[in-house]
């Protein structure tokens, strides 16, 4: 049903979703193998602990993507900010090659679009509507 994709809270029902990306510093390929499986481990546990729904993740060895679903008074940079402290403490602290090479893991740059179930078209034209009402 349609909705279903909407969270109910005590004054507020919404469907908010960010595309975020980010990358390690100098877009190093560094995200592979044992860092990619621990990081994956570490975004899932930050996403539960701060209450933010991971609905899709792909990290590539450059890179990470995330399509995650948050309450509203969750920021992007917030969210950003979280999955990017969390993480870059905990792998820098348990690979070593993280620390030699990078002078820190992330870049300070992200990515983000909100991405709903309605287009920017759909919206203009139904607020347009309402003046006609």
């Amino acid at each position: 049903m349609a909705h279903e994709r909407w969270t109910h809270g005590n004054t507020v029902v919404y469907n908010l979703g960010y595309h975020l990306i980010w990358c390690p510093k100098y877009r190093r390929k560094v995200l592979v193998d044992k860092v990619e499986k621990r990081l994956i481990e570490l975004l899932k546990e930050k996403a539960d602990e701060i209450d933010i729904k991971i609905e899709k993740m792909s990290i590539m060895p450059d890179h990470v993507h995330l399509f995650v679903k948050s309450k509203p008074t969750a920021s992007p940079h917030w969210i950003v900010q979280q999955f990017k402290g969390h993480s870059s403490r905990i792998l820098r602290g348990e690979f070593d090659e993280l620390r030699s090479r990078l002078p820190s893991l992330w870049t300070r740059s992200y990515y983000v679009e909100s991405c709903g179930h309605i287009s920017d078209a759909t919206v203009k034209q139904y607020i347009e509507d309402q003046k006609r009402s």
